[in-house]
C-alpha cells in the first residue's frame, strides 16, 4: 500500500530547491534601482548584476546532467544548497560592483543545478497517476519564492540599505534546504538501480509504494538499464530518434523565454513605472504579480494528470499571445495602467497554468532512464541561454523602443509557440517513464 504521506514528504523536501530558485529570481527586481544608485550604475552594468546570475545557471545547468549521473541526485542537491548559503550572504555584504556580480554568478549555478536536478529527482521517485502533479510541485515552490520575494522587497523598501536585506532573505530558506537534504532526502531509487545499488532503490520504494508495487517498479526500472550498457554523452543525445526528442524541447525551452516571463518577473517594477505608475505602489503591483503566479499554478496541480500536459499548454499559449497583444496595444496608445496591470496578471496567470509548469514536467518524462539526466541538462542550458537573453536586452528594448515593441515581441511568440505545441508536443500523461520510453523506441 503506497505512502503517500512519505512521498510528498520527499517531494517537499526536494521543492525547496525550486523556493530558491523563485527567491534568487524575483529578489532582485526590487532592488534594482537602489543598486543602481549606490553603485552608480549605467543601464548595461545593472544589466549584467541582474544578469550575471542567468549566466551562472548557464554553468550550473550544462554540468549538472554530467554529475547528477556520476555523484547522484541528493549530493548534487546538496552542492546547490551550499552554494546558495554563500550567495545570499556574501551578495547582501557587497561592498562592490565586482563582487556583487561574482556572487549572484555563484547563486546561479546553484539556481542552474535545482532547475535540472529537482525536476528529474520528482519525476523519478514519482508514481505515474501522480507524476504531473508531484513534478508541478517544483513550479509552485518557484512561485512561491517569487511570491515572497516580491512581498519582502515591499516590505524592506523604506529600510536604510534595503537592498541587501532584500538579497539576504534566501539566506534562511537555504539553511534550511541544507538541513532538510542532509536529514531527509533519499537518493532517487533509479540512480541507485542505474549504479547498481539495488537495496537502496527497493527501501525508498517500498516506504513510497508499498512491498508488492516496489517490487514491480524494480523490475521495470532494471528492465529499461539492462538494455542499454553505455553511458550517454552529449554527443550521444544527438543520435537517431534522441534527436528528434531533444530538439523538440530545446524549441519547447526557448519559447519559455521567448514569451517574456523573466522581463516581466525580473523588471516588473521598471515596467510598471512606464506607465505612469511610481512610489512604492510599483512593488506593491509586483506582489500582485506574485500572487496571479502563485495561485494559477494550482490549476496545473488540479488537471495536469487528468486534462493532460498539451491541453494545458495550448489555452496557455492561446491566453498569453491575447494579454500580450493587449499589453502592447496598451503601451501604444496609453492604455490606462489599471487595463495594463490586469491584462499582464492574466498573462502571468496564463504561463503559470502552462508553460512554467509544463516544461520541467514533459522533459522529464520524454528523456528516458537512460539519458534523462544528460539530456535535461542540455534542455536546461538552452533555457537559461534565451533567459538570459531577455533578461540582458529587455531594459534596453524597453527604453529604446517602448513597451509596445517588447511585448508585441513577446505576442507573436507566444504565438508561434501555440503553432509548434498544437503540432508537435506529444501527450505522455498517464504513462510510466518506462512505457513512455518504449513507445518512442529510444
Amino acid at each position: 500500500m503506497s505512502n503517500y504521506k512519505q512521498l510528498y514528504w520527499i517531494v517537499f523536501v526536494a521543492a525547496n530547491g525550486g523556493l530558491l530558485l523563485g527567491l534568487n529570481m524575483a529578489g532582485i527586481s526590487g532592488a534594482v534601482n537602489s543598486i543602481q544608485s549606490f553603485f552608480n550604475l549605467n543601464d548595461h552594468a545593472l544589466g549584467i548584476v541582474v544578469s550575471s546570475l542567468i549566466i551562472g545557471c548557464l554553468f550550473g545547468a550544462s554540468s549538472t546532467g554530467y554529475f547528477i549521473e556520476k555523484y547522484g541526485r541528493k549530493k548534487v542537491l546538496l552542492f546547490s544548497s551550499i552554494l546558495f548559503v554563500i550567495s545570499s550572504l556574501a551578495c547582501a555584504l557587497a561592498q562592490s560592483y565586482i563582487s556583487l556580480v561574482i556572487f549572484r554568478f555563484i547563486g546561479g549555478i546553484g539556481v542552474g543545478i535545482v532547475s535540472v536536478a529537482v525536476p528529474v529527482y520528482i519525476s523519478e521517485i514519482s508514481p505515474p497517476k501522480m507524476r504531473g502533479m508531484l513534478v508541478s510541485f517544483h513550479t509552485l515552490a518557484v512561485v512561491t519564492g517569487i511570491l515572497l520575494a516580491y512581498i519582502f522587497n515591499y516590505l524592506f523598501i523604506d529600510l536604510a540599505n534595503g537592498w541587501r536585506y532584500m538579497l539576504a532573505f534566501p539566506f534562511l530558506f537555504s539553511i534550511l534546504f541544507l538541513i532538510l537534504i542532509l536529514s531527509f532526502l533519499p537518493e532517487s531509487p533509479r540512480w541507485s538501480i542505474a549504479n547498481g545499488r539495488k537495496i537502496n532503490a527497493y527501501n525508498v520504494l517500498k516506504k513510497i509504494h508499498g512491498y508488492e508495487l516496489a517490487k514491480e517498479e524494480i523490475k521495470d526500472i532494471e528492465n529499461s538499464f539492462y538494455k542499454k550498457t553505455k553511458k550517454i554523452s552529449f554527443k550521444n543525445i544527438f543520435k537517431e530518434k534522441i534527436r528528434k526528442i531533444v530538439f523538440l524541447c530545446a524549441i519547447l525551452a526557448i519559447f519559455q523565454q521567448l514569451v517574456g516571463i523573466n522581463a516581466v518577473i525580473n523588471y516588473a517594477p521598471i515596467i510598471f513605472q512606464k506607465t505612469g505608475v511610481g512610489g512604492n505602489i510599483v512593488l506593491l503591483q509586483s506582489i500582485f504579480i506574485g500572487i496571479a503566479n502563485f495561485l494559477a499554478t494550482f490549476i496545473v496541480l488540479i488537471f495536469i494528470d487528468s486534462k493532460g500536459r498539451k491541453t494545458l499548454l495550448i489555452w496557455g499559449a492561446v491566453g498569453m499571445t491575447l494579454t500580450l497583444a493587449y499589453i502592447s496595444y496598451g503601451f501604444a496608445f496609453n492604455v490606462d495602467n489599471f487595463g495594463i496591470l490586469i491584462a499582464i496578471l492574466l498573462y502571468i496567470a496564463f504561463f503559470a497554468a502552462s508553460f512554467a509548469s509544463i516544461f520541467g514536467v514533459i522533459t522529464s518524462e520524454l528523456f528516458s532512464n537512460h539519458f534523462r539526466g544528460v539530456a535535461m541538462s542540455f534542455t536546461s542550458t538552452i533555457n537559461w541561454i534565451f533567459t538570459f537573453i531577455v533578461v540582458q536586452f529587455s531594459p534596453y528594448a524597453l527604453n529604446r523602443f517602448g513597451g509596445s515593441v517588447l511585448f508585441g515581441i513577446f505576442a507573436l511568440s507566444s504565438f508561434l509557440a501555440l503553432i509548434f505545441v498544437k503540432i508537435w508536443i506529444p501527450e505522455t500523461k498517464g504513462k510510466s517513464l518506462e512505457e513512455i520510453e518504449k513507445e518512442l523506441t529510444i
